[in-house]
């Protein structure tokens, strides 16, 4: 039985995450029925990320199983025609061994979250990106940042719903920099906990503001207190970059 792997790129806006659900549709069920309509199989697509609704992706990586075999190119040039016209592209395909797993197999994950900082609405950037009406200040977000890289009990940061068994993370990299006319906040992690980042990008803002220190997010870190976080950053501008593997 042959496994591949995908590549996958999709506009969070219009899904309700990327996890099957019955109050709407997910990047999912989407790829599991353009599957079905490949080769007649029902199957069951594995994720390295449950996002959540609204939350976009340049590099999801899932993995599924068929009783049939198919070139890999032909896997990929056939779930994009079925996929038409969702917003969801499947950017690569391969056939990997029995022992890989989209999500187990991940060494890595990177998130990056935009923020746009004008006075004047999104037009082509509405639905990818924070908009925030006042100037931050990126360096003093980036010196925040750093209290927050390594291993830590996130609890404060931590999505009350979170099903993760431990709410400690080895959090590799959190990076903050000018982009334009706005701000990019960059996460790497092998794994995050539910809101991890969003709840991060919305306490590093309250910096980027003047309102909070490093010290101040230095204080809820260490209160375990979900009561501590600011507020969580829309999903607007959260995407999910790409995931690390092993050499196969």
């Amino acid at each position: 039985m042959p496994r591949y792997r995908l590549t996958v790129e999709y506009d969070g806006n219009g899904f309700v995450g990327w996890q099957r659900q019955d109050n709407g549709p997910s990047v999912q069920s989407a790829l599991e029925n353009a599957i079905t309509r490949l080769c007649g199989e029902s199957v069951t697509v594995t994720g390295a990320g449950r996002t959540d609704a609204g939350v976009h992706a340049r590099g999801q990586v899932a993995h599924f199983d068929l009783v049939r075999s198919f070139p890999a190119d032909t896997v990929r040039d056939a779930l994009n025609h079925h996929l038409r016209p969702q917003a969801v592209a499947v950017l690569a395909a391969a056939c990997v061994p029995d022992e890989f797993h989209a999500r187990f197999s991940a060494m890595a994950r990177h998130y990056r979250y935009r923020i746009v900082c004008r006075r004047a609405p999104l037009t082509l950037d509405r639905g990818q990106a924070w908009h925030v009406m006042r100037a931050l200040d990126p360096s003093a977000m980036d010196a925040a940042a750093r209290v927050l890289e390594g291993r830590h009990d996130f609890t404060t940061f931590r999505a009350a719903e979170c099903q993760a068994k431990s709410p400690v993370k080895t959090l590799d990299r959190l990076a903050v920099a000018a982009s334009g006319d706005g701000i990019l906040v960059d996460a790497s992690a092998r794994s995050f906990l539910h809101n991890q980042v969003r709840s991060l990008v919305g306490t590093l803002k309250l910096v980027g503001e003047g309102r909070w220190t490093a010290q101040d997010v230095c204080d809820a870190l260490a209160a375990r207190d979900r009561a501590r976080c600011g507020p969580v950053a829309p999903p607007d501008g959260l995407c999910l970059m790409g995931v690390d593997y092993p050499e196969l």
